[in-house]
């Protein structure tokens, strides 16, 4: 599998850096769909069964840490999930999501480390 099979999905409450990620990742060869809540990147996730998804914490509604919690249940370790927060990591609900989640940044978000991120997931797509 090449990298351009790897799908994505970047999950944020404010479309502008949704879009900014998911315009990145494009450029990088990804395949990249976006959702601006939890309810929606429910429904992204279920009938396009990405390989990533990049979680906001800080969304209202289903929150980072209620989606990272529900994929996780549905589908176990299938999907790699990486939350993005510009919430201090001390705040409870950060630390929690942490917990749940295979990766985290902090944003803003350092998009050398995220590449750094990705093309070992494309690799391990394809065993």
């Amino acid at each position: 599998m090449t990298v351009d099979e790897v799908r994505v999905v970047v999950v944020d409450d404010d479309a502008g850096s949704a879009e900014a990620l998911a315009a990145m990742l494009t450029l990088d060869g990804y395949s990249v769909q976006t959702a601006n809540d939890g309810a929606q990147a429910l429904v992204l996730i279920e009938r396009n069964r990405p390989d990533c998804v990049l979680l906001d914490i800080a969304m209202p509604g289903i929150d980072g840490y209620e989606l990272a919690t529900i994929l996780r249940q549905q589908y176990k370790d299938d999907i790699i999930l990486v939350a993005v927060t510009g919430w201090d990591t001390q705040v409870s609900r950060v630390a929690k999501t942490f917990a749940v989640v295979d990766h985290y940044f902090q944003k803003p978000l350092d998009p050398a480390t995220l590449r750094k991120l990705l093309p070992p997931l494309a690799s391990a797509v394809c065993t």
